[in-house]
């Protein structure tokens, strides 16, 4: 997939400079931490694909270079991705913490237009979101194989004409299947990449129809290091983040600023 290579590139640099400090694999986010203070979490890989976490030999990749594990997110296993994914999060944390705050979603709702009227379509169920859509009275489409919701071949096709808005899980990121879903959208969607896992990259996405990246700004290590422990999921996690996102043009900018590394 291109754009697991795409976030090598943007982020193989960084990893050069730092090691791995800490790996830790909970049943619902990964966490890694990163020499220079950074960390970052991503959904596990073990539970996206209904395997037991039992059946896979995790390397160590603690105290090592970056890089090593970075490279993970070329590799076609799940768990290895995942790591990966969590790995560019810590390597990206410093910038993400700079990002504005759209906490509760308000400028998502208003910059796509999403009001009574407006189809959205949604792949991964996202309970508070969907909460609201159905207070707006906005039409929602919804793909999740983890919890056996929707048809492919009808919301593949509602991508080209039906829906105004595609809101996409970063956890596609780690099945592999962004860019199979945005193969199908139609040349006047919008489209959302959101989640905890969302790598805040602009430049990653510079070949896909991506209008927003919107993700998450660990705030506390220390918490958010205790809750992947102990299996903590997307809500046991807000109070030691902030929502935080990236508006995006065609050339996978900023609209405000270019995106630069340290």
């Amino acid at each position: 997939m291109e754009l697991n290579g795409k976030l090598y590139e943007c982020m193989s640099a960084a990893a050069d400079k730092v090691k791995v400090d800490q790996v830790s694999i909970g049943l619902g986010y990964t966490a890694v931490t990163t020499s220079d203070d950074g960390i970052g979490i991503a959904a596990t890989g073990v539970g996206l694909d209904g395997c037991c976490a039992g059946k896979f030999d995790i390397v160590d990749f603690e105290d090592r270079p970056a890089i090593d594990l970075l490279q993970l997110i070329m590799e076609p296993e799940p768990m290895g991705r995942t790591m990966a994914l969590a790995l560019i999060n810590a390597l990206n944390h410093r910038y993400t913490l700079g990002l504005p705050e759209d906490p509760g979603n308000a400028l998502l709702f208003d910059h796509f237009g999403i009001r009574s009227g407006a189809r959205v379509a949604m792949v991964g169920y996202f309970p508070p979101l969907v909460r609201l859509f159905e207070k707006k009275n906005v039409p929602l489409s919804v793909i999740d194989d983890a919890k056996g919701l929707g048809d492919k071949k009808t919301f593949y096709h509602q991508l080209d004409g039906w829906a105004d808005v595609l809101l996409i899980t970063a956890t596609s990121i780690i099945n592999n299947s962004t860019e199979t879903i945005l193969a199908h959208a139609g040349p006047d969607l919008k489209t959302v990449l959101l989640g905890p896992s969302t790598p805040m990259i602009p430049g990653a996405f510079a070949h896909l129809p991506v209008d927003m990246l919107a993700g998450s700004a660990i705030t506390d290590p220390q918490r958010t290091l205790k809750i992947v422990r102990h299996s903590g999921g997307t809500r046991a996690l807000k109070p030691v983040s902030r929502k935080v996102y990236c508006l995006l043009m065609s050339d996978g900018k900023r609209r405000t600023i270019d995106y630069e590394m340290d």
